[in-house]
Formats: C-alpha cells, structure tokens, sequence
C-alpha cells in the first residue's frame, strides 16, 4: 500500500491533546505511552505538533522530542517553535526525520531554502492552516490558527513550489476534531496547483474518509480525533485500523 497513514498527535506542555476546530484542548494522555501503543498497532508515520510553542515564542522542547522519537518505531515529523537552522538541526539530531513548519513559510523563506538544500526537500513540510471566513473564501492561518494571514491560498502555493518542499499537509481548521469528514473541495484545490505530495488533515472519522481525500487527489490521510476517540461521548480509546481494512480500500 503506497498512501500513508499518518497519526498527528498534538502536544501542549508536557501532554497530548485533542482540540476542536483548534480550541477546546482535551488532554488524551501521556506522549510516551501514547507512542508505545501505536508502535505495536504499526503505525505507518507519526507528526507531533507543539501547539502551543508557536504561539508563545518558544523554542521546541527538545528533551520531549527525543525521548518521543526514541520510542517512536515509525517515522516522526515536528513542528511547533521553529524559527532557525540551529533548531532545525537541533530536532533533526534527536531522530526525527521531518520538521513540518507553517509560520517560517511566510516569514522566513531563507531557512526552508536552507533546510531543503541540507536536509533534502522530503525532510522539510510544509502546514497549510486553513480556514473559510463569511463569504466562502479561504484563508490562512498560523501560530495555532491565532494570526490570519494576508497571503491568497494559490498564492501561497505557488510560493512553496517556488520552494521546492516535499510535502504539503492541508489541515481544515473547521474539519479540526469535528470527525465530520474531510474537506474535499480543498483537497482537490490544492492538489490541481501543487505537485508535491498532498496530506489531508482534519475531519477524518472512518477509512472511507480516507479513500475519498486519496480519489481528489491526496497521496497521504492523517487524523488525530479518529484514533484516540471511541463513541459520542468521546471516550479517550487509542486505535487504528487494521491494515487489511486499509489495503482493501486504499492503493
């Protein structure tokens, strides 16, 4: 099966958490433990996003990443905090194999340039925050969907084809935790103006959800609610689906 299905964890201080259309974070549960669980349900990549680093104009916590990516079986992407090569190289040397940035896509062009020309564009990842305002428009968000930015999505897609990064994840902020479904027209959006591969975020709730991101064009699904969530009630249950459910829908 070539789609990937990625696992995105949210990380706020020293836990995981859950939030809805990027407020009202739940905490999950423990990093570590969280980790151990999806190395034995074989997990085929994980991103750890510091929700709160950004926001808050703090570097990354380096320690927690490297106890995170020492137990991680599986390939793990960052992202949250940073804002320098230093730091980059910093997260690169504790194991980590991707750094997934948002804010440095607009602010700071010459370190993804760097990053790319070092670490090869497959290890650096580009975060689409995304959200419709009133009249249907899209729009683009950083620093925890807190700063509204003055960029047109396509306008902002062709910058980072400009910039040659391997991957583009496409996270709904109205999807975000709502298990509602992905965002198909943006998906489909995105996927006719870039040529890197397309991860769709937020919404997921069932592998046909997934099947349906894969058919508009995404070469990756990832979902957070979906594998730590069971029943209406929410009930904290980590899963993920078994891979002959996965293979039979998915190429």
């Amino acid at each position: 099966m070539k789609t990937r299905v990625i696992t995105v964890l949210l990380l706020k201080e020293q836990g995981l958490v859950k939030t809805i259309r990027f407020k009202e974070p739940t905490y999950v549960g423990d990093p570590i433990n969280t980790i151990r669980i999806f190395n034995e349900k074989e997990v085929d990549e994980i991103v750890l996003l510091d929700i709160g680093a950004t926001p808050a104009g703090a570097e990354p916590n380096y320690r927690m990443i490297q106890d995170i990516a020492g137990e991680a079986f599986m390939p793990v992407g960052y992202g949250g905090g940073i804002t320098s090569f230093e730091q980059a190289k910093r997260i690169f040397e504790t194991g980590i194999e991707k750094v997934v940035l948002n804010a440095a896509m607009f602010d700071n062009q010459a370190l993804i340039e760097r990053l790319v020309g070092v670490y090869g564009a497959q290890a650096v990842v580009a975060c689409l925050d995304i959200k419709k305002n009133l009249f249907g428009r899209y729009e683009l968000f950083s620093h925890g969907g807190k700063r509204k930015r003055p960029v047109g999505l396509d306008d902002h897609l062709a910058a980072l084809r400009q910039l040659n990064v391997g991957e583009v994840i496409v996270n709904s902020m109205d999807r975000d935790g709502t298990m509602s479904g992905y965002d198909l027209a943006l998906l489909r959006h995105v996927t006719e103006r870039i040529d890197a591969p397309v991860v769709a975020c937020g919404g997921a709730a069932t592998v046909d959800d997934f099947k349906q991101a894969v058919d508009v064009g995404a070469s990756a699904v990832a979902a957070g609610s979906m594998f730590v969530f069971r029943g209406k009630h929410r009930a904290v249950l980590i899963s993920y689906p078994e891979r002959k459910t996965l293979t039979q829908l998915l190429p």
